[in-house]
């Protein structure tokens, strides 16, 4: 069976030589589309089996194109590039790789926040993370990855996250909170690690961000979707001491650029798994979840029913 690799933003060589051999040792073929367009990945997917992705998106005409595809597998943790109900009325696996390019994120996270608060290296005084506090909001990998290395740093950490047992953030060092107001009213820094859904688009008000603590920075690292970016900059209009930092740009960030100079601060492309290591991990899981489910139905990270 052929599985189509389609990423506009493609694998590091090293990463597509290994998604390559996973592939052909399960005995299917492997067809690449690198730097296509969305036209391209119509074209392409007619008599595939298995398709990965990166940030392509992978709507109902892509499903339409596609009457063999069994499975879809997204190369990375966030998914929201591909249309679940399509794919689910199509009878087709979709699949995420958690974990992948979690180190990636929260090393991005702290070297953001680092950046930030050391004034961008200018010359001036800056700030120390030691003794600071840091609230996660979503206790998943990135978020664990964030607080072991925020605890390298000395830093006071609290976490929120409905899906996670107090006791396990308890046996990591975390102090578990239960409400967003107690998370961001009491962490001068919080870093977002929460999906883009119903329930979390716009849900970061700019009454949670006026609530932080003197001098709070935001960090974003997850969807520029979860915040709600008129009231981000209405909060940092009111409160001169409030940063925001974030690897995905807001669609206002050339206004907010203007407005608030040095207190904002924005990779010029998403960035948080840009790394040689994650780019490799993200890609050889994703063909493993492939092959694995063209063998068996294999669907442990399946994430849609």
């Amino acid at each position: 069976m052929k599985i189509l690799v389609a990423t506009e933003k493609p694998f590091a060589p090293v990463a597509v030589d290994g998604i390559r051999q996973v592939i052909e040792e399960g005995g299917h073929e492997l067809v690449l589309l690198e730097r296509g367009t969305h036209d391209d990945l119509v074209a392409a997917v007619s008599d595939v089996a298995g398709l990965i992705v990166r940030s392509d998106k992978v709507d109902k005409e892509v499903f339409d194109a596609a009457p063999q595809l069994k499975v879809v597998v997204r190369a990375g943790a966030g998914y929201d590039n591909i249309d679940l109900a399509e794919a689910t009325a199509h009878g087709v696996c979709v699949m995420n790789t958690p974990g992948q390019n979690a180190n990636a994120v929260a090393e991005l996270v702290m070297g953001m926040l680092v950046t930030l608060i050391r004034n961008r290296y200018n010359g001036t005084s800056g700030t120390e993370l030691l003794g600071k506090s840091l609230g996660i909001h979503a206790y998943g990998a990135v978020g664990r990855n964030v607080a072991r290395i925020a605890k390298g740093f000395g830093m006071k950490v609290s976490a929120l996250d409905p899906f996670v047992a107090d006791d396990v953030m308890i046996a990591d060092g975390i102090k578990p909170v239960h409400s967003v107001e107690e998370l961001y009213s009491q962490n001068q820094y919080v870093s977002l690690h929460i999906p883009a859904n119903d329930q979390t688009r716009r849900s970061v008000t700019r009454a949670l961000i006026e609530s932080m603590p003197k001098k709070g920075v935001l960090i974003n690292a997850a969807r520029k979707e979860v915040i709600d970016e008129e009231g981000l900059a209405q909060a940092l209009a009111s409160r001169e001491d409030l940063r925001y930092v974030a690897d995905v740009k807001p669609d206002n960030f050339a206004e907010l650029e203007e407005k608030f100079g040095e207190r904002v601060l924005f990779t010029p492309k998403k960035m948080g798994a840009q790394t040689a290591e994650a780019n490799i991990n993200a890609g050889l899981a994703a063909a493993h979840q492939v092959v694995a489910h063209l063998l068996d139905g294999w669907n442990k990270f399946q994430v849609n029913r």
